[in-house]
């Protein structure tokens, strides 16, 4: 199996547009850390793309790339340089405003299942968003807009009242869930705080100084699908069968992990390159709050919020606006 490539944000800004469009038949895939991604390394292990791609007819070529940030990867889609992005719901509304009704159109393919984001702190003395201090520092995929940073301004505007979201925003750094996590453990760094996500938070909280301030699921006041797959509608039109392949093995991949959390574990880790035990990565997959499901959840809640504060200028009705019509079947919110 070939490894993951990383393109660095310099390198994607070098070939910014020099990369066409790929052709029916072609499809490169960005995705990030955390097991929220779990679906995509399922179908890469499996080769489901080129499996239903055959069923169509279609033989398929895949590409597969690692970034850290929404950012980036929208970057990397705007510039068209891969095909399918994988970031939070922050990161593809944004890029869903700035496009909408453009040639650059983009819409959700489908979420990437339903896992809380936990706000750690290896401090005893926070307990709630006001012990945090200007010495501290909260680390996050992207400061300002990655989905972790929305639910962190979420959070602090409810606790600290309408105007104050972006209260804690100057105390946030970019940094990739692996770095900011082991940054928290060792403390020997000026990470202090970290919205972070499975298997990272878990293996964080085994460690006795770091303890969680909040969940996602606390302040959106349910499930949420925290990441979610988007492409160009361009890339849909020009591209149907290749696109469909990806639809069907990606419903394939999510139903798959329901029902083999240990296999999935273990897909995890041999594509991954993870180190951690086989039994702490399943143990995750299996947690009440952990549900895959292709449907975005409360990503709504996002939008409404995005909107209020002037992050984004179109308001969408229904979350049905801003996702490709196969997907508006699901039950999503």
């Amino acid at each position: 199996m070939k490894p993951v490539r990383s393109l660095s944000a310099a390198i994607i800004a070098a070939m910014a547009l020099a990369t066409p469009l790929h052709a029916e038949g072609s499809i490169r895939i960005v995705q990030q850390f955390g097991t929220v991604f779990l679906p995509l390394d399922v179908i890469r292990d499996q080769r489901l793309i080129e499996k239903h791609g055959k069923a169509l007819g279609l033989d398929i070529t895949t590409e597969w790339h690692q970034l850290s940030g929404g950012a980036a990867v929208n970057d990397a889609l705007l510039s068209g340089n891969i095909d399918i992005a994988g970031a939070g719901i922050g990161p593809f509304l944004t890029v869903w405003d700035r496009t909408l009704d453009t040639p650059s159109e983009v819409k959700i393919v489908g979420a990437l299942g339903a896992q809380p984001n936990f706000l750690l702190t290896n401090k005893a003395s926070i307990k709630t968003l006001k012990d945090f201090t200007k010495s501290d520092k909260i680390a996050l995929p992207a400061a300002g807009i990655s989905v972790q940073s929305r639910i962190l301004q979420i959070a602090t505007e409810q606790q600290l009242g309408t105007g104050h979201a972006h209260d804690l925003d100057d105390i946030t750094v970019t940094l990739p869930h692996p770095e900011a996590a082991a940054g928290l453990i060792s403390g020997a760094t000026e990470i202090t705080g970290h919205v972070s996500n499975s298997p990272y938070q878990e293996k964080e909280l085994a460690d006795r100084k770091v303890h969680k301030v909040f969940s996602s699921y606390d302040v959106l006041g349910g499930k949420v699908t925290p990441t979610v797959l988007y492409a160009l509608v361009k890339f849909q039109k020009d591209n149907p069968k290749t696109f469909e392949a990806f639809v069907d093995a990606l419903r394939e991949a999510t139903a798959w992990i329901a029902t083999h959390p240990k296999d999935a574990a273990q897909t995890f880790i041999h594509v991954e390159n993870s180190k951690l035990p086989l039994t702490f990565i399943a143990s995750t997959l299996e947690e009440p709050d952990v549900e895959y499901t292709v449907a975005p959840l409360s990503s709504k809640k996002f939008a409404d919020f995005l909107y209020r504060i002037g992050a984004i200028k179109h308001h969408p009705s229904s979350w049905k606006d801003y996702v490709f019509e196969e997907l508006k079947r699901e039950n999503g919110s």
